[in-house]
């Protein structure tokens, strides 16, 4: 009787402990929740740009969908919204019907039934595609209240921001494209026909001239640099255009030469001149930054050395830097390449991009301030051809918001989402369409009549 008893108990226990523990997990599972993203390249999942993005706004970011109640393709948007929901709490997805509401509707400017607009601080802009780049670009727009204007100089044979037709890879129009989705206003400036640089400029870009400046715009560019202006200097091997007095100014020397890479062949690269890293100096522009860029055909720039005495205020700190294995060839690139010091060579490292900061004393129109210059000796790293590689999209553009005083938005990227597509040969298709309408029913009905044939012997 004892025995029974205690099994008894130990049975009604049980049964009380598994209720209060299924109670428990439903309890719990009220109060927390846990989402795990197994797809490939997590893409469900907000990158790490569009988390440093939203992380920079802390007000609230609504969406409005301006479309009629029963529409399909609602599940999709909320999805998509979910994935900001889940990372900023007052993320707003808000339906609007513009038949109900049309002065709403006019107020958003909305053109079409299914349109997508995002507001923040009482600022808005629609939506071309529902797509986390396109949103991402869009929030980083509205974040930044201020029209920044980055000033191409042109009219002498420079890479071109133009997309018109007759661009050439030697142009850099998608990087023009990049900056504008990121809210910078890119603007030519003809120096020859207008001679004065704006004020409001928020940096002045000088991209690769294969052409002499004329006296009168360079002292302009000079004086802009000397009264405090934002400069981003690119120059080539192939065009080492002088600059008039601005390397003085700026405490540097350009290095006539091309910079050569020893280890090229180890890295894959395809020539000596086309220089690959993922390591780079620590620098306010390439902090966190560790994607693999390359650099075809750099020269190098000299600084802070007895052959270039610094310029007074300056603080200089390399982008891209070689190792001690590289050297400047004085000659041309041809057959074999080696260095040779008695021909004027110069040994690694060398310094092919370089930051300058100096502290702008306070006027009666501005406050304090940081003037800023980056200086690179390779404009083949941002053109149309090498921009969409590696990692030179983002570096680039990068480089371009730091000389505009764009902190925010700095080493903020949302990469493209890995392909998701599945593309197969006709025979495939075939293979697929047999399998499943004939292949695998006369497996089934096969193995069903052997059962039978097997079970009516026994």
């Amino acid at each position: 009787m004892k025995k029974t008893s205690a099994r008894r108990f130990q049975r009604t226990l049980n049964t009380v402990l598994i209720f209060v523990v299924v109670g428990l997990a439903a309890f719990v599972s009220t109060r927390y929740k846990v989402e795990l993203d197994w797809t490939y390249g997590n893409r469900n999942t907000l990158t790490a740009g569009s988390q440093a993005q939203l992380a920079q706004m802390p007000e609230e970011i609504k969406f409005l969908i301006f479309d009629y109640p029963g529409t399909e393709g609602r599940t999709e948007i909320a999805a998509m919204i979910a994935r900001y929901q889940r990372f900023k709490k007052n993320v707003v997805l808000e339906y609007v019907d513009p038949g109900a509401e049309p002065v709403r509707a006019r107020e958003y400017n909305v053109t079409q039934p299914g349109q997508a607009v995002v507001e923040y601080k009482g600022r808005h802009e629609s939506l071309v595609q529902m797509s986390e780049t396109v949103i991402s670009n869009v929030l980083q727009r509205l974040a930044d209240s201020t029209e920044r204007y980055v000033l191409f100089v042109r009219g002498h044979g420079e890479r071109s921001t133009d997309v018109a037709v007759g661009k050439t890879q030697f142009d850099i129009s998608q990087l023009g494209e990049a900056l504008t989705q990121k809210g910078l206003k890119v603007l030519p400036l003809d120096l020859l026909n207008t001679p004065r640089i704006p004020e409001n400029a928020a940096a002045l870009v000088l991209a690769s001239p294969t052409q002499s400046l004329a006296d009168g715009e360079v002292k302009l560019i000079n004086d802009f640099v000397k009264n405090g202006g934002n400069l981003f200097w690119i120059t080539d091997p192939d065009y080492p255009v002088a600059m008039g007095d601005l390397d003085k100014t700026l405490g540097i020397r350009w290095q006539e030469g091309t910079v050569i890479f020893a280890n090229y062949a180890q890295l894959g690269s395809p020539s000596p001149a086309v220089f690959f890293t993922n390591s780079y100096p620590p620098n306010a522009v390439t902090q966190e930054f560790k994607s693999l860029t390359a650099f075809p055909l750099a020269r190098s720039i000299e600084f802070d050395t007895q052959n270039v005495p610094k310029a007074e205020g300056w603080t200089y700190v390399p982008i891209v830097k070689t190792k001690d294995d590289a050297w400047l060839e004085k000659n041309k690139l041809e057959g074999e390449v080696k260095f040779n010091p008695e021909a004027g060579d110069l040994p690694g490292p060398l310094t092919i991009g370089l930051t300058m900061t100096r502290d702008i004393p306070p006027t009666e129109d501005q406050p304090k301030r940081v003037q800023r210059i980056a200086l690179f000796g390779d404009g083949d790293f941002l053109s149309d051809l090498m921009l969409s590689r590696y990692g030179n999209k983002q570096l680039a553009t990068t480089i371009v918001q730091w000389v505009s005083s764009r902190d925010a938005q700095i080493n903020i990227d949302v990469p493209v989402a890995p392909d998701v597509s599945l593309f197969l040969p006709p025979w495939a298709y075939w293979l697929y369409g047999a399998g499943f309408t004939a292949i695998i029913p006369l497996l089934l009905l096969t193995f069903g009549v052997g059962r039978w044939l097997i079970r009516r012997r026994q």
